[in-house]
């Protein structure tokens, strides 16, 4: 393979924690020197970065793609280019597919779709439990074996306790990381807002924050129980952090992620019953949003992910409590994160730290870094270039996003893969 330079670069380490100027050597695939002064090797290729950033490609836990059951909404081709565009060169896949991935088979098909048709490495999660309902949990060693990244039954909270705690300890016995929704299913039951002034002036179904909390607390007291590896997919409320804050100076196994959407709206943003603003958890106050990007920087909250869930137009343009919870974010995953740093809520290394080297660190993986020896896999982006979105430039096959029409700042100039590059913007 080709040896490449990538010279000009403003370096962006999150593993260092710094933002500086440099130079990146690639050999093989791999890193082979990072820093201010490298020589120009015989026969090298060079990339002159115009000194944009240039970053570990981010790690995105909790996509959804919707192979098997609705090829319509999202495939493995469509999510690949609008990852590779949107600067993600991993995608940890859902198991929430029709059927649910949750045998060795089921795994197997969803591998060699990804292999196929995908242009960015893609890890896939296995259900916990069969076919997500909570009563029996899967074959977790088989999964394994097949090649699971991670267990879990996306927003399906197992209620039978018993169930849960026998998948944590098997989980715990092959080393497995189990990921869950922390949530009381009862309070949240047909939520379409969060409590407060807002959802009863809109007329809107609601829930407590404390749902959140009552959820984490009680998966907080099975994780004491068996020892597991947990990693808390979202958490939104600023009611959930000094539970979360207790676990890990107790020395649990225990991450948790938030969602981009969750760091940069609110529950305001509803206003209008707009349906690409109603995600799940619903969007939180302007305090819980506040409070939870302060989480991120102090490494309380670990990872942010995109939680990439298309849905068609036929399933958002209903009534407000009738309309599907989601949003696609694979490509604005970035341009999001992007606000915090204008705003100066968080610096580069801080997001790429949430958004690239946690993730890679939590599955194991060698990504996400900038150091010597690390896969070459990488994102070229102009932080400050202003534009426009326009969601139906979007590559994914849904275009649900809550940034339509609004002014974002940075754009994805280039991703590579293992040092090829995957994507460049015309």
């Amino acid at each position: 393979m080709t040896e490449i330079l990538f010279q000009n670069a403003r370096l962006i380490d999150p593993e260092a924690g710094t933002d500086a100027p440099g130079s990146l050597l690639v050999s093989g695939g791999r890193i082979r020197e990072a820093g201010q002064e490298i020589g120009v090797p015989e026969g090298v290729e060079v990339v002159d970065c115009g000194g944009h950033c240039l970053a570990p490609g981010i790690v995105d836990t909790g996509v959804k793609v919707c192979e098997p059951g609705e090829r319509h909404k999202e495939s493995y081709k469509s999510a690949g280019q609008a990852a590779a565009a949107g600067g993600v060169t991993t995608i940890v896949t859902r198991p929430d597919t029709l059927p649910a991935t949750d045998t060795p088979e089921s795994l197997e098909f969803v591998t060699r779709r990804a292999q196929a048709d995908a242009p960015v490495n893609v890890l896939p999660m296995a259900a916990l439990t069969k076919g997500r309902e909570g009563r029996e949990m899967t074959e977790i060693g088989f999964l394994l074996d097949a090649g699971a990244a991670a267990f879990t039954d996306c927003d399906h909270v197992v209620t039978n306790t018993k169930v849960f705690t026998r998948a944590l300890t098997y989980a715990r016995s092959c080393n497995a990381l189990v990921i869950a929704h922390p949530q009381e299913p009862g309070l949240s039951s047909g939520a379409a807002a969060t409590s407060g002034k807002f959802a009863t002036l809109y007329g809107l179904p609601s829930v407590s924050p404390m749902a959140e909390r009552m959820g984490l607390d009680r998966d907080i007291a099975l994780l004491e129980m068996t020892g597991a590896a947990y990693h808390a997919d979202q958490i939104t409320t600023a009611r959930a952090l000094p539970a979360l804050e207790r676990a890990k100076n107790n020395g649990l196994n225990i991450t948790a992620g938030t969602s981009i959407h969750h760091l940069t709206l609110n529950e305001l943003d509803v206003a209008g019953y707009r349906t690409f603003f109603k995600v799940k958890p619903p969007l939180r106050s302007e305090e819980d949003r506040l409070a939870v990007v302060e989480a991120v920087r102090t490494g309380l909250i670990d990872i942010i992910s995109s939680m990439h869930t298309p849905q068609d137009e036929e399933s958002k343009r209903l009534p407000f409590e009738e309309a599907a919870s989601g949003a696609v974010a694979l490509e604005t995953l970035l341009p999001a994160a992007l606000r915090l740093y204008h705003s100066e809520q968080l610096t580069l290394p801080q997001l790429f730290r949430a958004m690239s080297l946690n993730p890679a660190k939590r599955l194991g993986l060698e990504s996400g870094r900038l150091s010597a020896g690390a896969p070459a896999d990488l994102v070229l982006f102009d932080a400050d270039v202003p534009f426009v979105l326009d969601r139906f430039t979007l590559k994914s096959k849904s275009q649900n996003t809550p940034f339509d029409g609004q002014r974002m700042q940075g754009r994805v100039l280039a991703t590579y893969l293992a040092g090829q590059e995957i994507y460049r913007k015309a």
